[in-house]
């Protein structure tokens, strides 16, 4: 039995009947002989032992006074996570893109593991998909990559997998055990925060340096402020979001993004904010709804160190970064994107890699659940969102991998929105490209493909001068 932490169970309060915290990807597969039900299945039960969370459910603490435990579920069922579905003809991405935006608005039964698979037909190209979604409370984008390295193999003939152990089925532990480790747990609780508290007050001034030394005003060039507004401008997709969800994707060569920085200096991920930036600018430019101020994009960045590889959960901090969608010119975009991650950095490295997971340590599922639901009611995140859309950059393998002996030639995320935050862009690296999955409010953005095919535009107007 093993304890979710303040961090995992924050993302089981997103779940509302509009919000949910579940994330996915969506692999292409190519074979000679094509995936099967049966192999699909195989291979899952062959490997569930290298990924705990697969047998793990949740129970929950009476009362809501703690944070719930992952147990072993007694009764696993294999054949009810693992599914089939086909594509009528002709199968094609568009066809794709619409039913995994469905698939992703049904949420996960919570009394059972966190975790579905879907093989899809009938893709063009003598293609296959396959499509897992998971509970954010039980990864986040690294560990998630890890598990998906221990689902696949290097190469079509697969791998030898050590024998599984025998599985040790935990009882469910009665609410009156619960409540004997709860009381435990609390009464450290002070020692906890105070512990905290000495943390923060001792990085107190690395902080105000860090966030003193973010320049107001703007640049020569007419770049925008690196310093964060107090509450972003409104967007169309700023509002409190349905249970209808979009989903669309692009292919990148990273070739092509290697070219723009070689050129104009900065990362492969600031290259990737910058085509964000011209992508949504042309989006709300389309929608006349362009603001004058750039908006902020929340930046998720990884702080798993060494010792909590394999461990899975989630290990994740947010850079809050301006998004310099005001600016017309793309190169100045690029630059005001780079100054902008630079100071983002700045500030996040002046603050305590676990502040975010040891303060949520003190949130009470119950108290939590309660607020999430009032502030959607109240529409509170429409009001008082701290950023306009998550942009993420998750890596990847470069070598070919392999499931059930076909060939994964591309992956796609499918990652989570929430009330005042319609819109998500996610990247996976994955051999010799990048997978952008975009995940959206169906009716706040209804053309979200036309926003992916900008992120396309976007890089081939800076690779043109590059």
């Amino acid at each position: 039995m093993q304890q979710l932490s303040g961090l995992d169970a924050a993302f089981l309060a997103m779940d509302s009947g509009s919000n949910y915290g579940h994330v996915g990807s969506v692999s292409i597969l190519q074979g000679s002989d094509g995936l099967t039900l049966e192999r699909l299945t195989e291979t899952f039960g062959s490997r569930l032992h290298l990924v705990p969370l697969f047998t793990r459910r949740l129970v929950q603490v009476p009362l809501g006074i703690d944070q719930p435990y992952w147990i072993e579920d007694p009764d696993f069922d294999l054949e009810f996570h693992i599914r089939e579905i086909a594509l009528p003809s002709p199968g094609d991405d568009r066809q794709l893109a619409e039913q995994i935006g469905r698939l992703h608005s049904r949420p996960l039964d919570r009394a059972r593991p966190l975790w579905e698979a879907y093989l899809i037909y009938g893709l063009e190209g003598e293609r296959q998909a396959l499509y897992t979604k998971v509970h954010h409370a039980a990864i986040d984008g690294a560990s998630g990559g890890e598990a998906l390295g221990l689902l696949m193999d290097p190469d079509p003939e697969g791998r030898t997998i050590a024998p599984a152990p025998e599985r040790v089925v935990e009882s469910a532990p009665s609410g009156l055990s619960l409540l004997r480790r709860s009381v435990g747990h609390l009464a450290f609780q002070p020692i906890r925060a105070a512990r905290v508290m000495a943390d923060l007050t001792g990085a107190l001034p690395g902080i105000a340096r860090a966030f003193a030394l973010a320049p107001a005003g703007t640049t020569m060039d007419g770049a925008v402020l690196s310093r964060t507004p107090v509450r972003p401008p409104s967007t169309p997709f700023n509002r409190n979001v349905t249970p209808h969800r979009r989903w669309s994707f692009r292919w990148v060569l990273l070739d092509d993004v290697k070219q723009v920085r070689v050129a104009h200096g900065g990362s492969v991920n600031d290259v990737v904010m910058a085509m964000c930036a011209g992508a949504v600018r042309r989006w709300l430019s389309d929608h006349e709804a362009l603001p004058e101020g750039p908006l902020v994009a929340g930046v998720p960045i990884s702080v798993r160190t060494e010792d909590k590889k394999g461990a899975f959960g989630n290990e994740v901090n947010m850079l809050m970064s301006l998004l310099p969608t005001n600016l017309a010119d793309p190169f100045a975009r690029l630059r005001a994107v780079q100054e902008a991650m630079r100071v983002a950095k700045e500030q996040h490295a002046a603050i305590p890699a676990r502040v975010l997971s040891d303060i949520t340590q003190f949130s009470m599922p119950a108290l939590t659940a309660r607020a999430s639901r009032l502030a959607a009611q109240l529409r509170l995140a429409e009001r008082s969102t701290p950023l306009n859309l998550v942009i993420s950059n998750v890596p990847g393998p470069r070598n070919p991998l392999y499931f059930g002996g076909a060939r994964m030639l591309a992956t796609y995320p499918v990652s989570a929105i929430a009330d005042g935050i319609g819109l998500n862009i996610t990247v996976t690296g994955y051999g010799d490209g990048l997978g952008f999955g975009l995940v959206a409010c169906r009716e706040l953005v209804p053309d979200l493909d036309d926003l992916a095919g900008h992120l396309i535009d976007e890089l081939a107007l800076l690779k043109a001068t590059s």
